[in-house]
């Protein structure tokens, strides 16, 4: 028996001494490779093994260096596919199966990239039932940051294709240029999701680009200690953990206001949707919410939903004492299912516990609240009782280690850098709102810092301006976003091969992640198509500001990207401009389309400096458009160093 073991032993290491023929996660079954440029295909092996590379009628050699490394150089291949690719070593083989050679596009930036078509399915169900297309593919890379060491390789990650099933797991923008651009181009399209929630311009940097940005560059070097880190995670799970352990120590209703028969007679009432009213002393800590709805006969016996909107921040749902889900910070919508024995005829309660860690809590209004059974709904709108569970302190702020300068290059974007591409598509600039004057070259940086690990030239970036988001303000004002829009614009002058999409007019109000990924994936393949793919006449983008010139008490604004012509898309009176005089202080002004420009004026500025159009976190109302249907940049005319 012991000679069986030990000839089992053996055997084993001798296999593991032989297996160790090793490819890029990216090089997997399904991939899209980049079509019509030299490629470069990288693998590990046994040191000095040779290895041999078959596609289609080509067979290519080459030996490992002392370390095991290889690389294979492979002749630009036509669009087209599915092919086999062999990589065989001394004593193994990969076959890397259905690959196909199409355009490859790196997606990235923050949680807009982010977001799933899972997130938004309700409102394009439509179009996720015909997503079947085996020519348009998408691969997750895995969230990774590290900041001592540019990675090689990805920490996992698989193609797949797009199918109703497979699609809910796509970035929603993404999903959509690729439908655009593969319905004009038939071009096998691979989209390469690198992007995170929250994540600032600068992580996704490289540190030798960082060395002319010192903040940044010297918050990596301290992040380069690993016991700092350490420190940060344990104090980070020491708060959180303190902070949650106290709160459901003290919460009165933990164990009993979720039921349906509790006396809640003398409970106060709130009428929801809406924020924690000033005159309820509701604070941070747990809020339980109850709410009594009468069902008819014909809803009972069935599987139903709860759609509760957005709630800020955590909650934990229950219908007639059963818990039908939680959702544990405030952005992903409610969405709730629950089985057929739950609801029944007449009074049912709605008991839902809310958890605040800071600022004001609440029922995110204009979002949608309803109980629905197939076709039938009921609106949850209106009055609910509630009762403070528990007041506790703002919960402590945690350090996000995985958004610190350079981690997220090293991590998740330097393995790429391998592979050729046909261009990027960027959704990013809402966590650099807080220093956007910075982002003036921050950003240009980033996207230079790219092309040149990329090595080929300055291929296509095309990026989307940030949306309209926050409440409408009735006065000209400044705004941390506008000028982040500015500096966005003001990217496409310092860099070539760029494009820009602008959605001032697609975003929502109360949400940081507008649904409408629709619009932003077509505006970016309109980008594309003019950029990328040269298409002659197109009309890609919405008027960008040019020059202006000063005549007596009016400004004249020249815009580039007009199209057919400059219009109002609501046929009113122009909206949203803003003018100045020497003292800086803007007022909304007049504005009229003159001979394809802008003349804009207010009869109280006798001499004007500058102007503004659509200055402020939500332009709402902005109505400068091209006649093709594409909404104005805003920009200010002031210089911007």
């Amino acid at each position: 028996m012991l000679r069986y073991w030990l000839f089992a032993f053996i055997l084993v290491k001798v296999f593991s001494a032989f297996a160790r023929l090793e490819l890029p996660r990216l090089l997997s079954h399904g991939a899209i490779l980049q079509h019509s440029m030299p490629l470069t295909l990288r693998g590990h092996s046994l040191a000095h093994e040779q290895i041999i590379v078959t596609l289609k009628e080509d067979t290519f050699s080459v030996v490992a260096n002392a370390q095991g490394e290889w690389r294979v150089n492979l002749p630009p291949q036509a669009p087209g596919g599915p092919y086999h690719l062999y990589i065989k070593g001394q004593n193994e083989e990969i076959v890397v199966q259905n690959i196909l050679f199409g355009d490859v596009w790196i997606c990235s930036g923050q949680s807009n990239m982010e977001l799933t078509v899972e997130r938004v399915k309700e409102k394009y169900s439509h179009l996720i039932a015909q997503a079947y297309n085996p020519f348009i593919r998408h691969f997750d890379v895995p969230d990774r940051y590290d900041f001592k060491t540019e990675h090689k390789d990805l920490a996992g990650g698989e193609w797949k294709e797009a199918t109703p099933v497979n699609v809910l797991s796509f970035s929603a923008v993404a999903w959509f240029f690729a439908c655009e651009i593969y319905s004009r181009h038939k071009i096998p399209v691979g989209l390469i999701n690198a992007s995170l929630g929250g994540s600032p311009a600068e992580a996704w940097m490289s540190e030798d680009a960082l060395k002319n940005f010192s903040e940044a560059w010297q918050e990596l070097q301290r992040f380069k200690n690993d016991d700092l880190i350490k420190e940060i995670e344990n104090a980070n799970a020491k708060n959180a953990g303190d902070w949650y352990a106290q709160l459901n120590a003290t919460d009165a209703g933990l164990r009993q206001w979720h039921r349906a028969d509790l006396n809640d007679t003398d409970w106060p009432v709130v009428t929801l949707p809406a924020y924690w009213p000033n005159e309820t002393a509701l604070t941070t800590g747990s809020v339980w919410l109850r709410k009594e709805i009468h069902i008819p006969q014909h809803m009972c016996g069935k599987a139903g939903s709860l759609w509760l909107g957005r709630i800020v921040d955590a909650d934990s749902v229950f219908v007639n004492d059963v818990f039908v889900g939680s959702t544990s910070y405030q952005y992903p919508p409610r969405r709730y299912t629950f089985g057929p024995g739950v609801l029944k005829p007449g009074r049912n309660i709605i008991s839902v516990r809310v958890i605040n860690s800071s600022g004001k809590g609440g029922f995110v209004p204009d979002k949608p609240y309803f109980l629905a059974v197939e076709t039938d709904t009921l609106s949850l709108a209106g009055p609910w009782k509630y009762r403070q569970g528990c007041i506790m302190p703002p919960q402590p702020s945690q350090v996000f280690i995985r958004w610190k300068p350079a981690g997220l290059y090293n991590g998740m974007i330097a393995p790429l850098t391998s592979l050729p591409v046909k261009g990027v598509i960027w959704y990013q600039g809402e966590a650099n709102t807080h220093r956007p004057g910075e982002y003036f070259k921050i950003f240009p940086a980033l996207i230079n810092n790219w092309r040149d690990k990329w090595n080929q030239g300055d291929f296509p970036f095309l990026f989307v301006q940030l949306a309209n988001f926050m409440e409408p303000k009735a006065n000209p004002s400044e705004s941390n976003w506008a000028l982040t829009r500015q500096a966005q614009l003001e990217t496409l002058k310092r860099v070539p091969n760029a494009a820009m999409a602008v959605t001032i007019d697609v975003g929502e109000w109360n949400d940081i992640h507008p649904a409408d990924k629709y619009t932003v994936g077509y505006r970016l393949a309109l980008a594309a198509r003019h950029v990328a793919y040269g298409e002659v006449g197109l009309v890609f983008s919405g008027p960008l500001y040019e020059s202006h010139q000063i005549r007596r008490k009016k400004i004249i604004i020249t815009f580039s990207n007009t199209g057919s012509g400059l219009t109002a898309n609501d046929n009113q009176p122009l909206r949203y401009f803003s003018i100045a005089g020497a003292n800086k202080k803007f007022v909304w002004a007049r504005a009229r389309i003159k001979d394809n420009k802008v003349v804009v004026w207010n009869n109280a500025v006798s001499r004007p400096v500058a102007v503004r159009y659509a200055w402020a976190d939500n332009p709402e109302g902005a109505n400068l458009y091209n006649k093709e249907g594409l909404p104005a940049s805003p920009f200010t005319t002031e210089q911007h160093e």
